[in-house]
């Protein structure tokens, strides 16, 4: 998660000897922004100095809209969160309050739906996430090794690691890169998706993977891309990378699947919303297929639909019937 730095004191408040604003005698309430020489002056709104009033009705819209679009579910304890990344919106779309920007989500403006979406969106990731996963996954892959193709699907890609990560256990367990496996990556967050897309990372995103995967997978940048590392076109055609919401009525991808990563995403979501999910992957996978989830997730509630084989791996309730 990124916080914004903390910003000076704005033009025209008071500040006490040592620099800091100076407190008023008695408490006020919340104010608007009002202008001065065309420069906002801050307003104190129950966290400290903000240059936006930012209510408990303001969250509370925000909360509404993001579940409704996307189905995650803020916590209270994510209004500061809220309030950081948001901002930066406002200033984008030249809005004085967040009444005003919500009003515009409101009326159905497409383009800044998608940057609000990737505003409250969190991609946590690393190659070899979890690393326990992937020895299972490669032996499941042996197992449908006459299959053609086996068709997996990774839901939350972020910005790749996590699909390039099954592309590298895929060209590992098949000893090469034209393996009959086909890999659909997605996410939510159009911005993520594009860098996946690029396959171009900081070397230190690397620098814990073994030496001959960094020499069999990636290229050394030099000139303009010195100090980065790029994936391997052979590796990158094995991806697909693809947008999906999925809190859609309909998704871009079919079944039957062979196996889904699901990691670390049902974790924004309540507990009826990854019902409703899970209950869209079951008939989704062929009746061998497996389900990976993140390791603090759990679908117990979910019993009638998947059995957990141990390690966050799951396999569908119909099989084991």
């Amino acid at each position: 998660m990124s916080i914004d730095p903390k910003r000076p004191v704005p033009p025209g408040v008071k500040t006490s000897a040592t620099g800091a604003p100076a407190r008023p005698a008695t408490a006020t309430p919340p104010t608007r922004p009002a202008t001065a020489a065309g420069l906002l002056v801050g307003v104190r709104d129950g966290a400290g100095m903000r240059e936006f009033e930012f209510t408990s009705a303001d969250f509370e819209r925000v909360r509404k809209l993001i579940y409704q679009h996307a189905g995650i579910s803020l916590s209270p304890a994510k209004q500061d969160m809220v309030y950081s990344r948001l901002a930066r919106r406002l200033r984008a779309t030249n809005k004085a309050s967040f009444a005003d920007y919500l009003a515009l989500l409101e009326r159905g403006d497409a383009a800044e739906w998608e940057r609000f979406v990737n505003s409250l969106t969190t991609n946590l990731t690393s190659f070899f996430r979890e690393p326990h996963h992937f020895p299972i996954f490669a032996e499941h892959l042996k197992k449908l090794g006459s299959r053609n193709p086996i068709r997996v699907w990774c839901c939350a890609s972020s910005t790749g690691e996590e699909p390039y990560s099954i592309a590298m256990t895929v060209a590992e367990t098949f000893g090469g890169f034209n393996a009959p496996v086909s890999i659909i990556a997605s996410d939510l967050d159009t911005n993520v998706l594009a860098t996946a897309d690029k396959g171009i990372y900081p070397a230190e995103r690397v620098e814990r993977l073994a030496p001959d995967r960094l020499k069999r997978f990636f290229l050394k940048g030099a000139g303009s891309q010195e100090g980065c590392v790029a994936v391997r076109p052979e590796l990158r055609r094995m991806v697909q990378f693809q947008r999906v919401n999925l809190l859609d009525a309909s998704w871009p991808v079919k079944g039957p699947l062979d196996v889904i990563f699901c990691r670390n995403v049902m974790i924004y979501f309540d507990k009826p919303t990854q019902y409703k999910i899970l209950s869209r992957f079951a008939p989704m996978l062929q009746d061998d297929g497996v389900l990976f989830a993140g390791h603090s997730e759990s679908f117990l509630h979910a019993a009638d639909l998947f059995r957990s084989l141990g390690k966050t791996v799951y396999e569908l309730v119909r099989r084991s019937r």
